[in-house]
């Protein structure tokens, strides 16, 4: 079973766009991909949600949403606002293994960060990720603030017996500002390992043939992908101008 669950360090960090590269490059390499969000909060029924994106960008038709709430809150939260029942992850997680079976790679997007309420017993992504025997990639910004959050997010992980795929940030600007630059080897350091990718800002408005590219050339070969950690660590960090 090869399943990985992607999560963020908050919300709007680019968790989607992601999804969709790891879809795109398993796909491109003839592996077969499910893509499954738990709950979609803040569509209604009929509008886009995450995994339209992930279909437009990967082109991939196996997607599974099982919930869905209109208000854009956390899953718990948008479940009582709506008066429905709230997404059950331990159902969640049967229905993952089902798909497992049959699949090469299952990739299950959370909502928001790591810690987020699906129910009102505080049950969490990280606990399906924990079911599942699931690595977690961890979705990062890369400005003032992201070190903070990355910590709290990989030691809440470890604290709870979670392991780690892999931090990839996911929207690198054209113009990096010093504190983007300087942080590049501080998440290195929070996570103790390399950067497992990184995502040019705006990835998501790309066409899928282009999206495909920047994919390959965002995500670490780990993920299928030619990411080289070092070298951009080189091109954009600031420890040659230190030394």
């Amino acid at each position: 079973m090869s399943v990985l669950v992607i999560t963020g360090t908050g919300t709007g960090v680019g968790k989607t766009v992601v999804t969709a590269a790891l879809a795109a490059v398993a796909a491109a390499r003839g592996a077969s991909v499910a893509a499954v969000k738990p709950g979609q909060t803040g569509a209604r029924g009929g509008e886009p949600g995450d995994l339209d994106e992930v279909r437009r960008l990967a082109g991939l038709d196996d997607v599974h949403e099982f919930a869905r709430f209109p208000d854009p809150l956390s899953p718990a939260a948008a479940a009582r606002a709506a008066g429905l029942p709230p997404v059950r992850l331990p159902d969640v997680a049967e229905r993952v293994r089902d798909l497992a079976a049959g699949h090469r790679l299952v990739l299950v997007e959370g909502a928001g960060g790591l810690l987020v309420r699906y129910d009102d017993e505080g049950t969490t992504i990280a606990d399906l990720a924990r079911w599942l025997g699931a690595a977690v990639v961890v979705v990062t910004t890369p400005g003032l603030g992201t070190l903070n959050h990355t910590a709290l997010t990989l030691e809440a992980m470890a604290h709870r017996g979670v392991q780690l795929a892999g931090v990839v940030i996911g929207a690198w600007p054209d113009d990096p500002d010093l504190a983007m630059r300087s942080n590049i080897r501080d998440l290195e350091t929070i996570a103790a390992r390399p950067l497992a990718g990184v995502l040019p800002a705006g990835a998501g408005a790309l066409d899928p043939a282009e999206f495909l590219l920047a994919a390959h050339r965002g995500l670490a070969p780990s993920f299928g992908g030619g990411f080289d950690a070092a070298a951009f660590r080189d091109r954009h960090g600031t420890d040659k101008e230190n030394t």
